[in-house]
């Protein structure tokens, strides 16, 4: 059972590295990207056609630079011309641009499935409580914490994060007392971007790599981001590791609802708190 709940914890920090850029990206533009996804995707090839060559923390740290660039030419490009647009001209824009990636994708590294070894370094187990435990996930584990702790001082401490928690609440205000918030906003598209691409990275040594993995993991972050909340960082991280566990706990024991139950949840959310669970109860 408890290597169960790790597996949990391992699938939800992949999830909340992922959505959190997708919170990131809606709390400064007001876009919803459709096209997340395809940044998890292409980060996760960028990391294996790197990693061929000089390993797998090169090939994660050049991901992370190419993301993140990747994400101030969207910023420029698309999500800035967006931002006062129809939703529904949003999410054309944005699907669109998620089966372009994927046409691309084909392209560049062709249909075929791809895989990318574990690290050496963490390629072995670790002994505790009696149990084995491979290292690799652990580190992954870690991993989703120190992004959260990171995230959480960035925007807690620093004059740049006050100026992103501001500039959500009110971006014209923020604009009005001095603030480029088309700067800021940059910033953070750039950041959730990076976050994209370190988590498709971290995620090729445990699921075979194909354009249209994105799409697949896509599904899940908005559901983890609705019943979050979307605009709360905390409410991601507490839903990322409650649909982890339940996705995980639902494959072992109740496999033919599996890919039910995260809708399930998000179903009663929406009910309960419309807002996500960082809100208040309605009523």
């Amino acid at each position: 059972m408890l290597i169960q709940l790790l597996n949990g914890l391992v699938y939800g920090g992949l999830l909340y590295v992922l959505s959190i850029g997708l919170v990131l990206i809606f709390g400064l533009r007001r876009v919803v990207n459709f096209a997340h996804g395809s940044l998890f995707m292409l980060g996760a090839y960028i990391g294996y056609s790197v990693a061929q060559m000089v390993g797998f923390f090169p090939g994660l740290i050049v991901s992370m630079g190419c993301m993140a660039i990747f994400g101030l030419i969207l910023d420029m490009a698309v999500f800035r011309q967006l931002q006062k647009q129809d939703p529904l001209l949003t999410v054309l824009v944005t699907f669109g641009m998620l089966m372009i990636l994927e046409d691309f994708a084909r392209t560049v590294w062709g249909k075929d499935f791809l895989s990318v070894q574990v690290p050496q370094i963490l390629s072995g187990n670790v002994e505790f409580l009696s149990m084995t435990y491979p290292a690799y996930r652990l580190a992954v584990i870690g991993l989703s914490v120190m992004v959260m702790l990171t995230l959480a001082i960035w925007l807690r401490v620093t004059s740049l994060g006050l100026y992103v928690r501001s500039s959500s609440a009110d971006v014209l205000t923020t604009g009005m007392l001095g603030v480029n918030t088309d700067s800021v906003s940059a910033v953070v598209v750039a950041v959730g971007a990076a976050l994209a691409g370190m988590s498709g990275v971290v995620a090729s040594p445990l699921m075979v790599l194909s354009p249209s993995m994105g799409s697949y993991i896509l599904v899940e972050c908005f559901i983890v981001v609705v019943v979050g909340g979307l605009s709360s960082f905390t409410g991601t991280f507490v839903a990322a590791m409650l649909i982890g566990q339940l996705h995980n706990l639902g494959i072992v024991y109740l496999p033919l609802l599996s890919s039910a139950i995260p809708f399930l949840l998000m179903f009663a959310v929406l009910i309960w708190r419309p807002g996500g669970l960082s809100s208040k109860v309605v009523g």
